[in-house]
């Protein structure tokens, strides 16, 4: 059966967190200092913010959401999975999910945060987040950018 996507419920938080810190203790070394916004409903509530899991059976197996950051761009953010669902489209499925949604909430442009460490996303096709002419590095461990949404 292939892993569902579906709206993060409160019974699925701790599997959340689970993946996250898992994944950034791989790449990073530590967990994530910054916890407290995903249980924060402002941040990734409806209808200006979601925030979605990988499910395979009972499983938490990855994360994504999109949060707020003013009336007319979002972020792109937690897009996170554990290895053995890694490089099977999960993340795809996930990021046109998610952009579906910003879309749908009115959103004009999208916004990405990530490490160069995470090749992953700087892999994403341009039409689904910024592409790579939109990336600039504005510090040495973070990759940024900004694009518009396409319809």
């Amino acid at each position: 059966m292939t892993p569902a996507i579906q709206s993060l419920c409160e019974d699925r938080i701790d599997g959340a967190r689970a993946v996250i810190t898992e994944v950034c203790l791989e790449f990073f070394g530590r967990a994530p200092v910054d916890f407290e916004d995903m249980w924060d409903s402002s941040h990734y509530a409806p209808p200006s913010g979601t925030f979605m899991v990988l499910m395979d059976g009972d499983r938490v197996a990855g994360t994504g959401a999109i949060r707020r950051i003013d009336g007319e761009t979002c972020e792109l953010k937690r897009m996170w999975f554990l290895p053995a669902y890694r490089g099977l489209g999960h993340g795809t499925r996930m990021s046109e999910g998610l952009l579906a949604f910003a879309r749908s909430a009115g959103y004009k442009r999208v916004k990405l945060n990530t490490s160069p460490i995470l090749e992953a996303a700087s892999r994403l096709p341009p039409a689904r987040v910024p592409s790579d002419r939109a990336i600039q590095r504005r510090a040495l461990c973070r990759l940024h950018g900004e694009a518009p949404l396409i319809p």
